[in-house]
């Protein structure tokens, strides 16, 4: 199988990179990226892209599979308007550009509440997105909703007192859904569910995702 893979330099991504190079069932990893990956390994390929630049690398979107692992924060991107073009307008111009060159399965890292019909511009965004690319009528689409996500070494303060939180609550029972996740294990679920054979549109959250990982939670 050969897979695609944007956003292979945030947490998931990584994991997922690591985890594809290291599965049999995958012959061929490609990658595209901003920067080099300064990563070498034999069925490794890294196309360093202007993401601007559709018509630059559109023809080489070509695979069995393409992983969405794309996303930024409102901190780091700096306006509403430049995460908007990094959530929402990259990864849907790739999907386009895979559907149109008959990549067979899309599988894109959404958002644990995201809707198209939220107050909150982060939810409304990928619940947008998960809209557009179902528009696109991949053979295989499959969504994954994850809650709030435990990134190795992170720095984010704000994501870290929220894990804290929703450990005491998970403790009391409460929020169970909402169990944070980390990253290795949506990326696992991730590859798992790009060897199912089941067709079709997938969305996966909360406990369905260690179950997709085979972890217990």
């Amino acid at each position: 199988m050969q897979a695609l893979l944007i956003g292979a330099t945030g947490a998931t991504g990584k994991d997922l990179l690591d985890l594809l190079l290291q599965d049999n069932s995958f012959d061929q990893v490609t990658v595209f990226v901003r920067r080099d990956l300064k990563l070498v390994h034999a069925k490794l390929k890294v196309h360093v892209i202007d993401f601007d630049q559709t018509e630059q690398w559109a023809p080489l979107v070509k695979g069995d599979v393409l992983f969405s692992c794309l996303g930024t924060t409102l901190k780091a991107a700096g306006s509403k308007d430049a995460q908007w073009k990094i959530d929402y307008e990259y990864q849907y111009q790739f999907a386009r550009v895979a559907r149109e060159n008959q990549v067979k399965h899309y599988v894109l890292v959404s958002a644990g509440f995201a809707s198209s019909r939220s107050l909150f511009f982060y939810s409304k965004m990928k619940g947008q997105l998960e809209e557009a690319v179902t528009a696109l009528s991949f053979p295989k689409l499959t969504i994954f909703n994850p809650p709030l996500l435990i990134r190795k070494d992170s720095d984010r303060s704000a994501e870290v007192a929220s894990r804290k939180i929703l450990h005491v609550l998970n403790t009391l029972g409460l929020f169970r859904s909402q169990h944070p996740l980390p990253t290795e294990i949506l990326a696992q679920a991730m590859i798992n569910a790009a060897k199912s054979q089941a067709s079709g549109i997938r969305k996966i959250n909360g406990k369905a995702i260690w179950e997709y990982a085979g972890v217990s939670q």
